[in-house]
C-alpha cells in the first residue's frame, strides 16, 4: 500500500497558510510525523482523512484520488483524531456496536465477532460495559483505536495520541499501536520525540507547513554521529554568551544548573564533552535550522 501526497497546499480564511507544496510518499509501515504544535501536522492529518480539502495538490491511496473518492476512501481508512466526541453514557461495547453499523457492517454475528476481538485487542474486555465517561485518559485512547479498527482498515491515522496520558498508560498504548502497525499502514502525528523513536521506521519532521527532514530515524542520527557536544553551564551570563557564539540544539535543567547539547563538527572548546546523539537532538536542530533559514 503506498500513500503519495503531492505539492498539497491549504490556506485558511483566517490567513494560516497551513499547508505549502507538502510532498511525501509512505509505505507499508509506521510512519511518524514529528513537528511543534502549529507546524500543520493536524491539517494534514485531517486532509487525508477526507475531513477538510486542499486548496491545490493531490493525494493518492492506492490508486484512489483521496481529494474526490472520499467516499471510498473511508471504506478503508481508521482515524483516531487529537480529540474525538463520544457518548459520555454509552458503554464501550453499545458504542461500537452503534459504529460498526455506521460503517456497513449490517450481519450481527459479523460485528458481534468483529467488536468482541477488537474489545480483547485494546485490552478493554472486562470494562466493555462500563460507560465511556468513567474510562480514565489511556483507556479512552485505546478505545479510540478500536473505533478506528472497525471493518479492517489499510491506513489507520493517530493524531497525537499520547498527549496527556501517564507514562503507564503511554507504554500500553506504544505497543498496542505497535502490535497494530505490523498488519496495517500507521501514520502517527505527533510532537513527542520519543514516540517516533520507539515506534516509527520511517519519519518526516514538518514545520510551517513542509517538510524539512523525511527518512529513517537511524538515518537521521547517523547523519549527526560524533557531532553532539555537551556541557553544563553555571551562569545565566555564561549560558547567554554561548548562544550567541555558538549553535546550540537545546538546554535542559539538570540538578537546576544548565546542560547545553551543541551542534559541532569539532570541539566547541574547553568543557564540552562529545555525547551520543539522540532523536531530540535531531529533531531540535532541524527546528532551529529552520527558523535561521
Amino acid at each position: 500500500m503506498a500513500l503519495t501526497i503531492t505539492n498539497l497546499s491549504k490556506t485558511y480564511p483566517n490567513g494560516v497558510r497551513a499547508l505549502k507544496n507538502l510532498s511525501l510518499t509512505i509505505g507499508n509501515n509506521m510512519y511518524g510525523l514529528l513537528g511543534p504544535n502549529g507546524a500543520g501536522k493536524s491539517s494534514l492529518m485531517r486532509t487525508i482523512a477526507t475531513l477538510q480539502d486542499a486548496d491545490s495538490g493531490t493525494i493518492t491511496l492506492d490508486g484512489l484520488d483521496v481529494l474526490r473518492q472520499k467516499d471510498e476512501v473511508r471504506k478503508v481508512l481508521g482515524y483516531l483524531p487529537q480529540e474525538f466526541g463520544v457518548y459520555p453514557k454509552m458503554s464501550a461495547i453499545d458504542m461500537l456496536h452503534h459504529l460498526a453499523v455506521l460503517k456497513g457492517v449490517s450481519n450481527a454475528g459479523e460485528r458481534k465477532e468483529m467488536v468482541d476481538a477488537l474489545l480483547h485487542q485494546t485490552n478493554l474486555w472486562d470494562v466493555r460495559k462500563k460507560a465511556l465517561s468513567s474510562y480514565s485518559g489511556g483507556m479512552k485512547q485505546r478505545f479510540g483505536i478500536a473505533q478506528a479498527l472497525l471493518s479492517n482498515p489499510k491506513l489507520i491515522i493517530v493524531d497525537e495520541p499520547t498527549a496527556g496520558l501517564d507514562p503507564a498508560e503511554r507504554n500500553r498504548f506504544l505497543n498496542l499501536l505497535a502490535s497494530i502497525g505490523r498488519e496495517v499502514t500507521v501514520i502517527l502525528s505527533t510532537h513527542i520525540v520519543d514516540d517516533v523513536r520507539e515506534l516509527c521506521s520511517r519519519m518526516a519532521i514538518i514545520a510551517t507547513g513542509e517538510v524539512i527532514l523525511e527518512g529513517s530515524p537511524a538515518e537521521a542520527l547517523a547523519s549527526l554521529k560524533g557531532q553532539i557536544w555537551s556541557r553544563i553551564v553555571a551562569t545565566d551570563d555564561e549560558l547567554r554568551a554561548l548562544e550567541a557564539a555558538l549553535h546550540i540544539v537545546s538546554t535542559h535543567l539538570v540538578g537546576g544548573e544548565h546542560e547545553i547539547r551543541v551542534f559541532s563538527p569539532a570541539s566547541p572548546g574547553a568543557g564540552f564533552a562529545q555525547v551520543p546523539c539522540g532523536l531530540e537532538d535531531v529533531y531540535f536542530l532541524q527546528l532551529s535550522r529552520h527558523i535561521r533559514n
